[in-house]
């Protein structure tokens, strides 16, 4: 079939809607990416700055008052040692997730190989079925 006869055959139209549906998405995926990127980046950077201010006010409190704020070591082992706790468990949950990631890339990636497998095989199935009906020339 010619490029002219494909570009007005209903194949040939879907084809061509779809490479253009995908294009559009490839072109707005790193948009998207970047903007969520950026709104986690604020986020996480409005939440530093927030739990550094609320520490700010108390603090300012106890140095103008001149209230001891010293605390027993065994208080302190046991903040620094559950702080160290919260972030392996951060670490942890995300060495999961990163892992459930490409877990699922690579699902994906089979599905994707398998898809063109099944094409494959029903093309070779349809080519055999038509070699029957196709007159032989003796």
């Amino acid at each position: 079939m010619s490029k002219t006869s494909e570009a007005k055959h209903i194949f040939g139209i879907y084809e061509q809607n779809i490479n253009s549906s995908f294009a559009t998405i490839s072109r707005e995926v790193p948009k998207y990416h970047q903007s969520v990127t950026d709104l986690q980046q604020q986020c996480m950077q409005t939440c530093e700055n927030t739990m550094k201010s609320f520490l700010s006010v108390p603090k300012e409190i106890v140095n103008r008052t001149g209230i001891d704020a010293t605390i027993p070591d065994a208080a302190l082992n046991i903040i620094r040692e559950t702080s160290d706790g919260i972030n392996k468990v951060h670490s942890v949950q995300n060495q999961i997730v990163q892992t459930s990631i490409d877990a699922a890339k690579q699902n994906i990636q089979t599905f994707n190989d398998n898809a063109k497998a099944f094409t494959e095989l029903n093309k070779n199935i349809i080519q055999s079925w038509m070699s029957v009906f196709t007159p032989r020339n003796n």
